[in-house]
């Protein structure tokens, strides 16, 4: 492990593999599209672990081991912890998951899909448009079943392309200080 992962050293193996346990049943990773007229190519893509429970005891848990997310609460007495910031998602929940794996192949499936979009996202995908068809197609294969709901779902995406071509040639607008110049 590298110098960035040394944290996940710190995690008691035992609590590490309780709570990757946990979010083989309760947790969800997901990859959302916003509409975003001033993005280049008019989506926005946020990678989101989350875990929803009634008792924040577990979910305090993952918040202290992880080191990163937030706490929602609804007002139907169901708490959230959320990590939604790319940065965590990328130095914690993954090195996180990939550490302390599931049993469950709906959760390998979803977290494989999930790591796959990290990377393209890492690389910049997201603000090209190979990229971002790569990451609508794999988006298609994650959560399958019953109970997904989407607002915008890769027709939507590839209407809008149709509708704006000129978009694929715009200059990018904000390039994150990461990716560094084109």
């Amino acid at each position: 492990m590298g110098q960035t992962e040394d944290w996940l050293l710190q995690v008691p193996e035992r609590i590490g593999n309780y709570l990757a346990g946990f979010a083989d049943g309760e947790g969800s990773f997901i990859v959302s599209l916003t509409k975003r007229d001033d993005y280049v190519l008019g989506w926005k893509v946020i990678m989101i672990f989350n875990i929803s429970q009634r008792d924040k005891t577990v979910l305090t848990l993952f918040k202290k081991y992880l080191g990163c997310g937030r706490f929602q609460y609804r007002k139907d007495g169901v708490w959230y912890y959320i990590v939604s910031n790319p940065r965590a998602i990328h130095e914690r929940v993954i090195p996180f998951f990939k550490r302390f794996s599931f049993f469950s192949s709906t959760k390998k499936k979803n977290f494989s899909i999930f790591q796959h979009v990290g990377k393209i996202m890492v690389k910049g995908g997201h603000y090209n448009q190979t990229g971002l068809q790569e990451i609508m197609e794999l988006r298609e294969q994650l959560n399958e079943g019953k109970g997904r709901k989407r607002k915008y779902e890769i027709g939507h995406y590839q209407q809008w392309l149709s509708e704006n071509p000129q978009r694929l040639y715009a200059r990018v607008k904000y390039r994150p200080k990461h990716l560094g110049k084109l």
